[in-house]
């Protein structure tokens, strides 16, 4: 490496913060959104948090927005043999979104196709009932769809996500995460009206190198989160 490429090195990295953890990187998010959409509530907001990761994150959003917080349940539809290969995504409330493209490049059938919707939407409503329990989903037509993650890589996760707030009604929809990788990020502003994205670290390997405690959230946590979110809810 150049001197000078290594010096600029230098000064990128340097420029760079490392969240403590979900909550501190939730937080930050939250201030960030906070000045953007204005904390007094002009708009008619709804968090959604990604699950796992990004619920902790959606959770200090929320509270500082004073704003609903829920989770959005999605399955991709990976391609048979190839299930890395999404060729659209399920979401709750029977909406789903896909990519004829890929769906015709990759010679998928209509049953093939039905079959794969069948065993996601079966995975989705088995998930939804753990996170949820028998709380109502928080409605989002008409309203700002805010989706959380705590950080973004290859993006097709957050891109799905975005596409099923749309299809469920959402007005708006802004994807907010502290860190991502800036190709994904770019590809991402194409995908929802707004993304908010705290640092996009030029030498971007994993999200999870940017927090200094990045285990894994346990579904407990998600439940919990959701509960304390629910009971707190000023609408």
């Amino acid at each position: 490496m150049r001197g000078g490429d290594a010096s600029e090195y230098a000064r990128t990295e340097e420029a760079m913060t490392v969240f403590h953890d979900r909550v501190d990187a939730g937080r930050r998010l939250a201030q960030r959104l906070g000045k953007r959409l204005g904390a007094s509530g002009d708009e008619d907001v709804v968090v959604l948090g990604l699950p796992r990761g990004g619920v902790p994150v959606a959770f200090e959003v929320a509270r500082l927005l004073h704003a609903p917080l829920d989770v959005i349940v999605i399955r991709k539809l990976g391609v048979p043999h190839q299930p890395e290969l999404a060729m659209g995504a399920v979401g709750e409330g029977g909406v789903g979104v896909l990519n004829e493209r890929v769906v015709r490049f990759a010679g998928v059938s209509d049953a093939v196709l039905e079959s794969v919707r069948r065993r996601e939407r079966a995975e989705l409503d088995e998930r939804v009932e753990r996170f949820r329990g028998d709380r109502s989903r928080v409605p989002v037509t008409g309203r700002t769809a805010v989706v959380v993650d705590d950080g973004v890589a290859t993006g097709a996760t957050a891109r799905a996500a975005c596409q099923v707030a749309r299809a469920q009604g959402a007005d708006r929809v802004i994807l907010a995460v502290p860190v991502g990788s800036p190709d994904s990020i770019a590809g991402l502003r194409r995908v929802a009206d707004e993304v908010v994205c705290l640092q996009e670290p030029e030498f971007f390997q994993a999200v999870g190198e940017w927090y200094e405690e990045f285990s894994q959230t346990p579904d407990h946590e998600v439940v919990e989160l959701l509960g304390r979110a629910a009971r707190t809810d000023p609408g």
